[in-house]
C-alpha cells in the first residue's frame, strides 16, 4: 500500500480514546516507518471516546473521499441502562436524575422501538462536537453555558432489541442508521418514550458501509500489518 499516494486503513478504535487520538497514533507509526515528518491523514466519522469499533482512516489522496465515506450507512450495537439519565447521555458523566422502571417490560420495549425507525428529528447531545456560533457544544457545556441544540433530521433503517434484563434494567440494541445519528441521543429518547430515562453504558460501531469490525486492525496488530503492507 502506498500511504503517501493514498490508502484506507480500518482500525478498531479502543475504549476511552478519541478518534483524533487514534488517528494521531496511527499517523505517527506510518510516518516513522516511511521516514517522513508527517503523512497526510484524516478519519471518516468521529466516534465518542467511550465508544469502540470501526474507524476508517484515509491517507494521501484518499482524504478527498472522506465526505462520501461519511455518508455510508452505519451499524452499531449499544447497551442502555434504563431508569436514569446523565448530562452526556453516557457514562462520561454521573447520574443526574432517576426514573421509575417497574412498568417496563420486553413487550413495552418492542412496541416502542419501531417509532424510531425511518425519518425522524433528533436533538444532538450538548456534550458533542456540534458547532454553536463558532464554538464546539461540548466546550460551552464544560464552561457551564446553557445551550439548547436544534433538532436535526436523521434516518434510522433498523432497530433490533437483542437483549433485555428485567433485573438490572439493561437493554441491548442493534441500530442501522444514516449520517448524523447520535446513538447517545437515541438512548435518551428511547428512555423518555418508555416513560423513564436511559443512558448508554456501551457502544460499538460494527459497520461503516461494507467495512465490518472483523475487517479492522487493533492497535496491537497494526505494526505487524504495517510492515507487510508498506510501499
Amino acid at each position: 500500500m502506498n500511504f503517501q499516494e493514498g490508502a484506507l486503513i480500518y482500525i478498531n478504535k479502543p475504549y476511552r480514546m478519541s478518534s483524533f487520538g487514534a488517528l494521531a497514533h496511527i499517523r505517527y507509526l506510518v510516518s516513522k516507518r516511511l521516514h517522513v515528518k508527517r503523512v497526510k491523514m484524516g478519519h471518516a466519522g468521529t466516534l465518542d471516546p467511550l465508544a469502540t469499533g470501526v474507524l476508517i482512516l484515509c491517507t494521501g489522496k484518499e482524504t478527498k473521499n472522506i465526505e462520501s465515506l461519511q455518508r455510508h450507512t452505519k451499524e452499531y450495537t449499544a447497551t442502555l441502562q434504563l431508569g436514569a439519565t446523565t448530562a452526556s447521555y453516557d457514562r462520561e458523566h454521573t447520574v443526574d436524575y432517576t426514573y421509575p422502571t417497574r412498568h417496563i417490560t420486553r413487550e413495552l420495549i418492542e412496541r416502542t422501538l419501531p417509532q424510531f425507525v425511518g425519518d425522524i428529528m433528533q436533538r444532538p447531545p450538548l456534550y458533542s462536537a456540534c458547532m454553536v456560533a463558532g464554538d464546539r457544544a461540548y466546550e460551552l457545556a464544560r464552561k457551564g453555558r446553557d445551550v439548547e441544540l436544534a433538532p436535526k433530521p436523521i434516518h434510522i433503517d433498523e432497530i433490533e432489541l437483542t437483549d433485555f434484563n428485567p433485573d438490572t434494567m439493561q437493554m441491548s440494541i442493534r441500530v442501522v442508521c444514516g449520517k448524523g445519528t447520535y446513538i447517545r441521543s437515541l438512548a435518551r429518547d428511547i428512555g423518555a418514550a418508555l416513560g423513564s430515562g436511559a443512558f448508554l453504558t456501551a457502544l460499538c460501531r460494527t459497520r461503516v458501509g461494507d467495512v465490518r469490525i472483523e475487517d479492522c486492525l487493533t492497535f496491537d496488530d497494526f505494526p505487524a500489518w504495517l510492515e507487510k503492507n508498506i510501499i
